[in-house]
């Protein structure tokens, strides 16, 4: 019974993922954008009751779900470039702490 739930079910996931190969969507398992959540509405507006469609409320919240989830991921993306940035200039300042307290050696011919 369960392998033919799965036969059923996975031409409708090739036709939402469009035949991506299977690298790529496992990559896309991982990482959602934009375009995932488009296809995900569409595909939803589609496959809906014409007699009970969704309600706005809840694709309103779906959508604003998504957007702060968007807005996290640049923050995150954001913040992990700052971080970079501020380790660099760490060991900028350490390396030039370290060398101004090095004695400069000079050969003094006498």
């Amino acid at each position: 019974m369960t392998d033919s739930l799965l036969s059923q079910l996975t031409p409708n996931l090739q036709s939402i993922n469009g035949d991506l190969s299977p690298a790529v969507a496992a990559n896309s398992a991982s990482e959602l954008d934009q375009g995932d959540f488009l296809r995900l509405l569409m595909t939803q507006l589609q496959q809906q009751d014409p007699f009970e469609p969704v309600d706005n409320k809840e694709m309103l919240a779906q959508m604003a779900q998504f957007s702060a989830l968007a807005g996290s991921a640049e923050t995150n993306e954001a913040l992990a470039n700052i971080a970079g940035k501020l380790d660099a200039l760490i060991d900028a300042q350490k390396a030039a702490l370290a060398a101004q307290n090095t004695p400069a050696t000079t050969d003094i011919e006498t």
